[in-house]
């Protein structure tokens, strides 16, 4: 009985992977394998918006983009074998390739990006933050435990200290600071840029990315990733390395070009408004830095999800095969 049963479950997971593999990787009409590389809605998905106006030309593969509405919704693709390509935020990547799947990082190309913006004018440093609330959108993201080993390295608990609030989304926090309903904030761009437009009395605190060096980290901390399933980085090492100079090729582009990059973003719905995203893009860290050269980084920043939440990225570091080893 239990043969039958373990010879049945072997036939289903086959089933599911390769249903998984045809969705991923469709045939078209021209004989070509359609693939599609999937990007995000929102800031991460700006510096492949040039993909998105002229997706790379490749030999055996017919290449669309889409953007989905949100990580987790890319996550469970990736999961299922119904995405091979895309972008992720570093924990959930992690995650998922510690639950065995073969899940590759092809690089960095967005790091933090941060902004403390405050209307307070009590609030010189990060010192003062003690006795105030700071609203942080994303309880248990990059966001968030960045900031809160940040405020353990200056000597304070960000649970005693002071309050970090939750409650409400990106948009929402740039809205209130801007409405006078929130004073004080930790903000990604393009938010920080859009609540500063709507109300450039709000001042800067400190420098976060240069705090969390001096905390411990190492270079600026990976926000974003590209990440390939590694069956198909293996299967197709020409297409990839045609991939991966295409993504460079955009965020370089998206840094020369911001007003036309914000153009684009709205264009193709990524849900942010064109001169947001040329006002914020020189404030912005899009990037390509490939997996090795990354490493360093990506280690240092899943330290701290080991510290606050080890079951964010399944309990332990990825392994070497996670950076293409």
């Amino acid at each position: 009985m239990n043969k039958i049963f373990f010879r049945n479950s072997l036939i289903i997971l086959f089933g599911v992977v390769f249903l998984g593999s045809l969705h991923a990787l469709g045939a078209g009409e021209d004989g070509k394998k359609k693939l599609t590389i999937y990007s995000i809605k929102g800031p991460s998905g700006v510096g492949l918006i040039r993909l998105f106006e002229e997706p790379p030309k490749l030999r055996d593969f017919e290449v669309k983009m889409e953007a989905l509405a949100q990580p987790d919704l890319l996550a469970a693709r990736f999961i299922s074998g119904g995405a091979v390509i895309g972008i992720l935020p570093p924990n959930m990547a992690a995650k998922i390739a510690s639950s065995g799947k073969d899940l590759r990082v092809a690089a960095v190309i967005g790091t933090g990006m941060l902004s403390l913006l405050t209307s307070d004018q009590t609030i010189r440093s990060l010192d003062d933050l003690k006795g105030k609330t700071v609203e942080v959108a994303g309880q248990g993201a990059t966001p968030d435990y960045v900031f809160r080993r940040i405020l353990a390295f200056r000597g304070l608990s960000p649970d005693g200290d002071l309050k970090l609030g939750y409650s409400l989304a990106y948009p929402e926090i740039a809205q209130s600071l801007i409405a006078g309903r929130v004073s004080t904030a930790l903000l990604p761009e393009p938010f920080a840029t859009m609540a500063l437009l709507g109300k450039p009395d709000l001042r800067s605190v400190s420098n976060i990315q240069d705090e969390w060096v001096r905390a411990g980290g190492i270079s600026n901390f990976p926000m974003t990733l590209l990440v390939v399933d590694g069956t198909f980085a293996a299967a197709n090492p020409d297409a990839l390395g045609e991939i991966l100079s295409a993504v460079k090729n955009s965020s370089e582009w998206v840094r020369a070009n911001p007003a036309q990059a914000g153009a684009l973003v709205e264009k193709y719905e990524l849900g942010i408004r064109a001169p947001v995203v040329a006002a914020a893009v020189p404030k912005s860290n899009y990037v390509f830095i490939p997996a090795a050269e990354a490493r360093p980084s990506l280690e240092a920043l899943f330290g701290v999800f080991l510290g606050n939440s080890p079951a964010s990225i399944g309990g332990r570091l990825p392994s070497a095969r996670f950076y293409g080893n």
